[in-house]
């Protein structure tokens, strides 16, 4: 073996290439094939586990809720199936109460949709003067803490000094969680991911259309062209974009052979094709995190399928969904003493069964 044909070993420069992820054929630079990796490795598990160990961070007055309260609320409207089916919750319920003097609809209302989207429910005891019930009033879940100490309770809204409520006056409804019992945390989150993938591909189609351009793409040009032509073919290029798109190009190039002028899609131009697939895979799972049949939704099923009997879908819905959701409001009266929450049974037409 000849020495320019033998191995050696890499340089300093060469070593640093391919532990950032390319490797060169150093024995004929001008011949050298390369490759190269982008991205950081992504652990499947990451560092949120300890944040889990410690429960509940606080400030010696109040705990912060374990699931950030903002980012819950700019995603209850990221999908139109994730907010379809908290409201769906929210009004059979709602329809369902019997108001009492001590709770109206719209106040329970607003506690059980605070409920469903943050995993915490808040009202407000006040009482007369002589120390029994007179009504229950709704504190915000998104500004309301659970203090340090029992029973107390904090209004903490942003940009404004908090205000703590009259001990033992503020009666919490919260969703279990298997990390910690301070605070309820929703049972959508496994599928907050694929809420905000639906949302991420509306955005990507929505940009696609204005864009004008739509798909990226290379416009390839070779053989004998001037750059008068040059610049007659960008100006046109740019005039094809924006308001009045869709158009047509004419190019007339005398002389010119076989493939000089070639259009190269790139990435974006296969993403597009993705769409509805991954429409379709997001709303699938965000209605199974939520259990909400797609037929009580208005979903219209695929070409050749069926959803079903929707009678026969809501008392399924009711019964496995509704009826325990009401379950937890329900011991609010041992708690206050008096049958302030009340729910009327509902009956079903004899074609549900």
């Amino acid at each position: 073996m000849s020495r320019a044909g033998r191995a050696r070993r890499m340089s300093q420069r060469e070593a640093a290439s391919a532990a950032a992820g390319a490797i060169v054929a150093a024995n004929d630079p001008g011949r050298a094939i390369e490759t190269f990796a982008f991205g950081d490795p992504e652990p499947v598990l990451n560092r949120r586990e300890l944040l889990d160990m410690l429960e509940c961070w606080h400030n010696g007055r109040w705990y912060e809720p374990p699931v950030p309260v903002d980012g819950l609320a700019r995603a209850f409207r990221a999908s139109p199936h994730h907010s379809s089916a908290i409201l769906l919750k929210r009004n059979l319920v709602t329809s369902a109460l019997i108001p009492t003097p001590w709770l109206s609809r719209s106040t329970f209302g607003k506690a059980l949709q605070d409920y469903l989207v943050f995993g915490n429910g808040y009202l407000e005891r006040r009482d007369s003067v002589l120390g029994t019930p007179l009504r229950l009033d709704y504190s915000p879940a998104k500004f309301t803490r659970r203090g340090v100490e029992a029973g107390s309770f904090f209004y903490v809204p942003g940009g404004r000094s908090e205000t703590e409520f009259k001990r033992g006056s503020v009666i919490q409804t919260a969703q279990p969680d298997i990390n910690q019992e301070i605070y309820g945390v929703p049972e959508y989150l496994s599928a907050l991911q694929s809420a905000l993938l639906n949302e991420a591909a509306t955005l990507f189609r929505r940009r696609y259309y204005l864009n004008g351009s739509h798909a990226g793409y290379i416009l390839y040009a070779t053989g004998d062209i001037d750059q008068g032509d040059t610049d007659k073919l960008k100006a046109a290029l740019r005039a094809s974009k924006g308001p009045g798109n869709f158009r047509n190009l004419f190019v007339h190039a005398p002389n010119g052979k076989d493939g000089s002028l070639k259009i190269l899609p790139i990435a974006e131009a296969g993403a597009k094709d993705e769409f509805l697939g991954i429409k379709n895979a997001t709303r699938d799972d965000v209605l199974a995190a939520h259990r909400v049949p797609p037929s009580l939704l208005g979903i219209v099923p695929a070409q050749g399928s069926t959803t079903g009997n929707p009678l026969q879908a809501m008392q399924m819905f009711w019964e496995l969904e509704i009826v325990p959701l009401m379950l937890p409001w329900l011991e609010i009266n041992d708690r206050l003493g008096v049958p302030a929450v009340a729910f009327e049974e509902r009956e079903f037409a004899p074609g549900a069964t």
